[in-house]
Protein backbone atom coordinates (compact mmCIF):
# COMPACT_ATOMS: atom_id res chain seq x y z
CA UNK A 1 0.00 0.00 0.00
CA UNK A 2 1.16 3.62 -0.65
CA UNK A 3 0.82 5.71 2.52
CA UNK A 4 2.09 9.06 4.81
CA UNK A 5 1.22 9.06 8.39
CA UNK A 6 0.23 12.99 8.66
CA UNK A 7 -0.67 14.46 12.36
CA UNK A 8 -4.57 14.95 12.94
CA UNK A 9 -4.66 17.37 15.89
CA UNK A 10 -2.70 16.98 19.33
CA UNK A 11 -4.11 13.39 20.16
CA UNK A 12 -4.41 11.64 16.32
CA UNK A 13 -2.90 10.80 13.49
CA UNK A 14 -3.80 9.92 9.81
CA UNK A 15 -2.45 7.04 7.03
CA UNK A 16 -3.20 8.62 4.02
CA UNK A 17 -3.67 6.37 1.02
CA UNK A 18 -2.33 7.37 -2.37
CA UNK A 19 -4.61 5.22 -4.42
CA UNK A 20 -7.88 5.90 -6.09
CA UNK A 21 -11.36 4.98 -4.27
CA UNK A 22 -12.14 1.26 -4.76
CA UNK A 23 -13.97 -1.47 -2.76
CA UNK A 24 -9.94 -2.97 -2.99
CA UNK A 25 -9.21 -0.02 -1.33
CA UNK A 26 -12.11 -0.11 1.30
CA UNK A 27 -11.89 -3.53 1.99
CA UNK A 28 -7.66 -3.22 2.93
CA UNK A 29 -8.61 0.30 4.71
CA UNK A 30 -11.34 -1.99 7.21
CA UNK A 31 -9.01 -4.68 7.65
CA UNK A 32 -5.94 -2.40 8.64
CA UNK A 33 -8.22 -0.82 11.22
CA UNK A 34 -9.19 -4.22 12.19
CA UNK A 35 -5.56 -5.08 12.89
CA UNK A 36 -4.49 -1.97 14.57
CA UNK A 37 -7.64 -2.20 16.62
CA UNK A 38 -6.24 -5.33 17.82
CA UNK A 39 -2.34 -4.51 17.82
CA UNK A 40 -3.00 -0.92 19.78
CA UNK A 41 -6.21 -2.33 22.29
CA UNK A 42 -4.59 -0.36 24.88
CA UNK A 43 -3.51 3.01 23.20
CA UNK A 44 -5.96 3.71 21.21
CA UNK A 45 -9.37 5.68 21.98
CA UNK A 46 -11.15 4.98 18.07
CA UNK A 47 -9.78 3.86 14.69
CA UNK A 48 -11.81 6.14 12.29
CA UNK A 49 -11.37 4.39 8.36
CA UNK A 50 -13.20 6.92 5.23
CA UNK A 51 -12.80 6.57 1.44
CA UNK A 52 -8.98 6.84 1.55
CA UNK A 53 -7.79 7.03 4.88
CA UNK A 54 -7.70 5.43 8.56
CA UNK A 55 -7.27 8.00 11.51
CA UNK A 56 -6.33 6.87 14.78
CA UNK A 57 -6.88 8.81 18.40
CA UNK A 58 -5.26 8.01 20.75
CA UNK A 59 -4.34 9.03 24.68
CA UNK A 60 -1.33 10.77 24.46
CA UNK A 61 -0.68 10.15 28.10
CA UNK A 62 -0.26 6.85 27.39
CA UNK A 63 1.65 7.02 23.45
CA UNK A 64 3.22 10.16 22.17
CA UNK A 65 2.71 10.57 18.68
CA UNK A 66 6.53 10.21 17.49
CA UNK A 67 6.45 6.70 19.13
CA UNK A 68 3.05 5.59 17.88
CA UNK A 69 3.84 7.17 14.31
CA UNK A 70 7.09 5.12 14.11
CA UNK A 71 5.19 2.04 15.91
CA UNK A 72 2.81 1.92 13.76
CA UNK A 73 5.18 2.38 10.28
CA UNK A 74 7.07 -0.82 11.25
CA UNK A 75 3.54 -2.90 11.86
CA UNK A 76 2.91 -1.57 8.31
CA UNK A 77 6.29 -2.69 6.88
CA UNK A 78 6.11 -5.86 8.64
CA UNK A 79 2.81 -6.70 7.70
CA UNK A 80 1.86 -8.50 4.85
CA UNK A 81 -0.33 -6.98 1.79
CA UNK A 82 -3.64 -7.84 3.08
CA UNK A 83 -6.40 -9.69 1.67
CA UNK A 84 -8.69 -8.06 -0.57
CA UNK A 85 -10.42 -10.36 -1.34
CA UNK A 86 -14.44 -11.46 1.00
CA UNK A 87 -14.62 -15.15 0.23
CA UNK A 88 -15.14 -16.84 3.45
CA UNK A 89 -16.58 -13.75 5.65
CA UNK A 90 -19.71 -12.80 6.04
CA UNK A 91 -21.35 -9.11 5.54
CA UNK A 92 -25.01 -9.15 5.31
CA UNK A 93 -27.07 -8.18 2.42
CA UNK A 94 -29.45 -5.53 3.06
CA UNK A 95 -32.82 -4.62 1.38
CA UNK A 96 -33.61 -1.16 1.14
CA UNK A 97 -37.30 -0.51 0.11
CA UNK A 98 -36.84 3.10 -1.76
CA UNK A 99 -40.23 4.83 -2.89
CA UNK A 100 -39.07 6.95 -6.23
CA UNK A 101 -42.76 8.36 -7.24
CA UNK A 102 -42.38 12.31 -7.67
CA UNK A 103 -43.77 13.11 -3.59
CA UNK A 104 -40.49 11.82 -2.44
CA UNK A 105 -38.10 12.29 -5.50
CA UNK A 106 -38.30 16.09 -6.09
CA UNK A 107 -34.94 16.19 -7.65
CA UNK A 108 -35.68 12.87 -10.25
CA UNK A 109 -36.78 14.91 -13.13
CA UNK A 110 -34.08 17.52 -13.03
CA UNK A 111 -31.43 14.60 -12.34
CA UNK A 112 -32.99 12.97 -15.25
CA UNK A 113 -32.30 15.51 -17.76
CA UNK A 114 -28.71 16.01 -16.53
CA UNK A 115 -27.65 12.11 -17.38
CA UNK A 116 -30.34 12.15 -20.42
CA UNK A 117 -32.15 9.46 -19.21
CA UNK A 118 -35.54 8.64 -18.69
CA UNK A 119 -37.00 8.87 -14.93
CA UNK A 120 -37.34 4.58 -15.48
CA UNK A 121 -34.24 4.12 -16.66
CA UNK A 122 -32.70 6.34 -13.67
CA UNK A 123 -34.88 3.86 -11.64
CA UNK A 124 -33.97 1.15 -12.89
CA UNK A 125 -29.99 1.48 -12.69
CA UNK A 126 -30.39 3.14 -9.53
CA UNK A 127 -32.06 0.26 -8.00
CA UNK A 128 -30.31 -2.85 -10.09
CA UNK A 129 -26.62 -2.50 -8.44
CA UNK A 130 -25.69 -3.62 -5.28
CA UNK A 131 -23.64 -0.57 -3.21
CA UNK A 132 -20.51 -1.61 -1.02
CA UNK A 133 -20.86 -0.24 2.21
CA UNK A 134 -17.49 1.88 2.27
CA UNK A 135 -18.09 3.64 5.84
CA UNK A 136 -20.19 5.62 7.81
CA UNK A 137 -20.08 9.35 8.72
CA UNK A 138 -21.16 12.41 8.23
CA UNK A 139 -24.57 12.04 10.17
CA UNK A 140 -24.86 9.25 12.13
CA UNK A 141 -25.89 5.88 10.03
CA UNK A 142 -24.84 7.99 6.68
CA UNK A 143 -23.58 4.80 4.83
CA UNK A 144 -21.17 5.82 1.84
CA UNK A 145 -21.88 3.50 -0.82
CA UNK A 146 -19.37 2.09 -3.97
CA UNK A 147 -21.30 1.02 -6.87
CA UNK A 148 -23.48 3.56 -8.38
CA UNK A 149 -23.70 3.59 -12.10
CA UNK A 150 -21.57 5.79 -14.01
CA UNK A 151 -24.72 6.94 -15.99
CA UNK A 152 -26.22 8.77 -12.87
CA UNK A 153 -23.37 10.61 -11.79
CA UNK A 154 -24.71 13.84 -11.44
CA UNK A 155 -22.17 16.85 -9.99
CA UNK A 156 -23.88 18.15 -6.25
CA UNK A 157 -26.45 21.12 -5.87
CA UNK A 158 -24.72 24.30 -6.25
CA UNK A 159 -27.07 25.55 -3.31
CA UNK A 160 -27.87 23.16 -0.93
CA UNK A 161 -31.33 22.36 0.42
CA UNK A 162 -31.85 23.82 4.39
CA UNK A 163 -33.24 20.79 5.14
CA UNK A 164 -33.69 17.05 3.58
CA UNK A 165 -36.21 14.63 4.99
CA UNK A 166 -34.75 11.83 6.79
CA UNK A 167 -34.74 8.43 4.35
CA UNK A 168 -34.37 10.59 1.71
CA UNK A 169 -32.04 9.24 -1.11
CA UNK A 170 -29.96 11.18 -2.98
CA UNK A 171 -27.11 11.35 -5.67
CA UNK A 172 -24.54 13.48 -5.66
CA UNK A 173 -20.99 13.54 -7.72
CA UNK A 174 -20.07 9.62 -8.26
CA UNK A 175 -22.16 8.81 -4.87
CA UNK A 176 -25.66 8.07 -3.64
CA UNK A 177 -26.50 7.68 -0.31
CA UNK A 178 -29.59 7.98 1.97
CA UNK A 179 -29.91 10.79 5.16
CA UNK A 180 -30.64 9.04 8.30
CA UNK A 181 -31.81 12.14 9.86
CA UNK A 182 -33.02 15.72 8.96
CA UNK A 183 -30.39 17.61 7.93
CA UNK A 184 -29.20 19.93 5.04
CA UNK A 185 -27.85 18.72 2.42
CA UNK A 186 -26.64 19.07 -1.19
CA UNK A 187 -27.55 16.10 -2.99
CA UNK A 188 -29.99 15.27 -5.59
CA UNK A 189 -32.78 13.52 -3.79
CA UNK A 190 -34.72 10.40 -6.31
CA UNK A 191 -36.75 9.03 -3.58
CA UNK A 192 -37.46 7.95 0.22
CA UNK A 193 -37.22 4.34 2.04
CA UNK A 194 -39.77 4.60 5.09
CA UNK A 195 -36.59 2.56 6.96
CA UNK A 196 -35.00 4.26 9.79
CA UNK A 197 -30.86 3.62 9.42
CA UNK A 198 -30.17 5.07 12.95
CA UNK A 199 -32.03 4.19 15.92
CA UNK A 200 -29.69 5.06 19.19
CA UNK A 201 -31.72 2.98 21.66
CA UNK A 202 -30.39 -0.51 19.71
CA UNK A 203 -27.74 -2.29 20.64
CA UNK A 204 -26.10 -2.33 16.79
CA UNK A 205 -27.88 1.11 16.27
CA UNK A 206 -27.01 1.47 12.55
CA UNK A 207 -28.47 -0.63 9.89
CA UNK A 208 -25.38 -1.58 8.49
CA UNK A 209 -21.28 -1.89 8.88
CA UNK A 210 -18.60 -1.15 6.75
CA UNK A 211 -18.54 -3.94 3.58
CA UNK A 212 -21.59 -4.76 3.82
CA UNK A 213 -24.24 -4.45 0.82
CA UNK A 214 -27.18 -2.56 -0.08
CA UNK A 215 -29.76 -3.37 -2.11
CA UNK A 216 -32.12 -0.71 -3.02
CA UNK A 217 -36.18 -2.44 -3.40
CA UNK A 218 -38.65 0.46 -5.63
CA UNK A 219 -42.35 0.51 -3.72
CA UNK A 220 -45.33 2.32 -4.09
CA UNK A 221 -46.29 5.17 -1.88
CA UNK A 222 -49.27 2.73 -1.00
CA UNK A 223 -46.54 0.24 0.11
CA UNK A 224 -44.23 3.23 1.51
CA UNK A 225 -47.06 4.53 3.63
CA UNK A 226 -47.73 1.15 5.24
CA UNK A 227 -43.99 0.60 5.87
CA UNK A 228 -43.95 4.13 7.53
CA UNK A 229 -46.76 2.50 10.25
CA UNK A 230 -44.78 -0.42 10.77
CA UNK A 231 -41.48 1.60 11.36
CA UNK A 232 -42.67 3.62 13.94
Amino acid sequence: MVHKIVDNGDSAISIIFNEAVSEKLAIRIIKLAEFLKHEYSDELIEVIPAYQSLTLCYDPLIFSEDNLKKSIEEKLALEQEPETELTGETFKTIEIPICYEEEYAPDLAELSQYCGLSKEQVIEYHSQADYRVYMLGFLPGFLYLGGLSSKLFCPRKETPALEIEAGSVGIGGNQTGIYPVNSPGGWHIIGRTPVHLFNPQKQQPFIASPLDKIRFIPISVKEFERLSKVSL
